[in-house]
């Protein structure tokens, strides 16, 4: 199989498990404890994988400057584009509850929380495609920790969306397109940077981490938090320590 398909039905698969998180938020009646442990157990997960995996990475191919330069950019780039979503009511589209606006509370907001989502999920696949280029081999730890981390994800995300009444083709369209991105974005991860120079590549590497980084304070920890503050901690140590493990076998 060419490497560039590979680098994309990786990312795909990553990327379905937001679909399976979303059937269980939108079918199952699960309480509002269960959906913020679970997530605070995808975050601590997603805290290790960029850690020990995208970090430690982008450190041995590019050093401290190039990391450090990718790492906060990757940030800033996700925070202002997210600054400017929440403006237009994807403010809370990882919540589970009614926190969620509907179309008629805010006009456009159903637009707004697709790309949110959609930028949400890029920087986890570009990474799974940046992993490909050194040896042709993905990096499982950052394939399973995303996959774990975006089951979650889908899964609080579409029972706000529920609760915002939006409908089911909505909901599914939104995560299926994002699923065959996070494919797409995998392969572009893949076949455009393996050509730039090391340094352009920990860079990339960086960003997608920062991103992350990013994306966990602002959306994920606060719908962990609210709802078992009392253990989201311990939970999200559970989640790192799990991928803390992966990464030290795929080692």
């Amino acid at each position: 199989m060419p490497l560039w398909l590979a680098a994309g039905l990786w990312g795909l698969l990553a990327g379905s498990a937001l679909l399976l998180g979303a059937a269980i938020g939108y079918f199952a009646r699960v309480p509002a404890r269960v959906i913020a442990a679970v997530m605070a157990f995808g975050g601590g997960v997603l805290i290790a994988a960029l850690s020990f995996d995208l970090m430690d990475e982008a450190y041995r191919r590019g050093g401290f400057d190039a990391t450090s330069i990718g790492f906060l950019a990757g940030a800033a780039i996700y925070t202002a584009a997210t600054w400017y979503l929440d403006r237009h009511g994807a403010q809370h589209r990882k919540r589970s509850g009614v926190q969620q606006p509907s179309e008629n509370d805010m006009p456009g907001s159903g637009i707004a929380i697709a790309v949110g989502a959609l930028l949400d999920g890029i920087p986890e696949s570009i990474a799974i495609g940046v992993s490909m280029i050194a040896g042709g081999a993905v990096s499982m730890v950052a394939v399973a920790a995303i996959f774990l981390s975006n089951i979650p994800e889908g899964l609080s995300s579409s029972a706000g969306m529920k609760r915002a009444g939006r409908p089911l083709a909505y909901v599914f369209g939104v995560w299926s397109v994002i699923a065959v991105v996070s494919g797409a974005a995998s392969l572009v991860g893949y076949t455009v940077f393996r050509h730039l120079s090391a340094d352009a590549i920990a860079a990339t590497i960086a960003v997608a981490a920062g991103a992350i980084l990013a994306m966990l304070s602002d959306t994920m920890m606060p719908e962990a938090f609210a709802s078992t503050h009392d253990f989201a901690g311990l939970v999200t140590v559970l989640g790192f320590l799990a991928a803390f493990v992966l990464t030290k076998l795929g080692g």
